[in-house]
């Protein structure tokens, strides 16, 4: 798939930091990164695109990039 179009499926969100004064973007398929950035709009483009960075490299590599948490199943179902 598209890595623009797998980029747009994961799951984002964007906290305040109060030990760094700045907001975080963070992504939950990849809890290793995040972003900081003086507003939340620039923290979730920054997550994006380190997001977009890092899955290209995946790719490149033959890495098998994560699965959007939306797609993954729950333990609990069959």
């Amino acid at each position: 798939m598209e890595t623009s179009k797998i980029v747009d499926k994961y799951s984002y969100r964007v906290i305040w930091s109060a030990g760094d004064h700045e907001h975080v973007g963070l992504c939950a398929e990849f809890p290793s990164l995040s972003w900081l950035a003086p507003s939340q709009v620039g923290a979730l483009k920054g997550i994006r695109k380190l997001v977009v960075d890092v899955l290209r490299d995946m790719q490149r590599s033959g890495e098998v990039v994560p699965t959007q948490l939306t797609d993954r199943r729950s333990s609990s179902r069959p």
